[in-house]
């Protein structure tokens, strides 16, 4: 008996065709949700421009995908996004594995991101956190080390923002319940900071 294509298999609950058409609707959500923050956006992408015109660092942080993103952000600015322009200051607190397990292991994981936080950031610095849900304990803490150290918060969030929400000088919170949904919102956000950032470093050399 022949197989029918993995395109027309029953994938569980839907089918495969079913899930590409819900995820491509989602995604257009997302863009739809964004178009209608475009001022605060705006305000966004400024704050990272004005945080590397002054020479300050951005840091950033976020859990699983959003991690990933975080990591993805760092990466732009020190590589480069569209553009060659020179290396803008930015690291990213998710990507040592290193530093996080041995910081997980003697003080617990909630604390992973608020030690390095507090070692790297100064008064001036930016700490971009990156959370679908805005209430896993890591960030908490890395957002008032943050502070402590005289840094900013830019929160890119999204349910409302969660127990984050009111510890961010700056945030933008992608509305929805599904997360990947929200992560494809910030990934455009991300995206947005990265240009505006390699327009900085072009037009101020």
């Amino acid at each position: 008996m022949t197989k029918p294509p993995l395109a027309e298999a029953n994938l569980g609950c839907a089918s495969t065709r079913e899930i590409v058409t819900r995820r491509l609707a989602r995604a257009v959500e997302a863009t739809a949700l964004l178009s209608t923050q475009s001022a605060l956006l705006e305000s966004v992408c400024a704050l990272a421009c004005e945080t590397l015109a002054r020479g300050g660092l951005i840091a950033t942080a976020g859990n699983g995908g959003s991690a990933a993103e975080a990591l993805h952000l760092a990466e732009e600015l020190v590589g480069r996004y569209e553009r060659n322009r020179a290396p803008l200051r930015a690291v990213c607190l998710s990507a040592d594995a290193t530093a996080m397990s041995c910081i997980a292991n003697d003080f617990g994981f909630e604390h992973v991101f608020s030690r390095s936080a507090a070692a790297v950031l100064r008064e001036g610095d930016l700490l971009v956190l990156f959370s679908t849900s805005g209430n896993s304990e890591n960030l908490l803490h890395a957002a008032r080390a943050a502070h402590s150290r005289g840094a900013r918060v830019l929160g890119i969030l999204g349910k409302g923002g969660g127990k984050l929400l009111p510890l961010c000088d700056t945030s933008i919170v992608v509305g929805g319940t599904d997360s990947a949904m929200i992560q494809e919102a910030h990934q455009i956000i991300m995206h947005a900071v990265c240009e505006a950032c390699d327009q900085l470093a072009l037009t101020s050399v």
